[in-house]
């Protein structure tokens, strides 16, 4: 995956501890790959529609469906997010360490929000 800037992005803290961590869309991950999987066929439906030269305005509500859906998958893992892995840090056992831990991961969701919301 690349930024913006073409460049690699850095390996999240979840990532450096490399699997000895479950996600909190761990339990959903089937339904969270059916919705995209559907979302990839959506995509593959609007290519087709602009390459069959179809009205502008059906390629935009299907785009606007599309967006919806996203939104949606997006919204679900924040909300996993929070529930698990922020409330994870709240459980962390060492209190000098139970701060910083949660400062992190809620800059990670307020963040992550911040790049929905552009």
């Amino acid at each position: 995956m690349e930024t913006s800037d073409g460049g690699t992005p850095a390996a999240s803290n979840e990532e450096a501890i490399a699997g000895s961590a479950q996600h909190g869309y761990t339990g959903d991950k089937d339904a969270y790959l059916r919705r995209l999987r559907r979302i990839e066929g959506q995509v593959r439906g609007i290519a087709r529609m602009v390459e069959e030269d179809k009205y502008c305005i059906d390629i935009l509500t299907q785009v606007a469906a599309v967006t919806k859906a996203l939104h949606a998958v997006s919204l679900g893992l924040v909300e996993e997010h929070i529930g698990h892995c922020v409330v994870g840090a709240a459980a962390e056992p060492d209190p000098d360490l139970r701060a910083e831990a949660i400062d992190v991961k809620v800059k990670e969701a307020a963040g992550a929000i911040g790049r929905l919301l552009r």
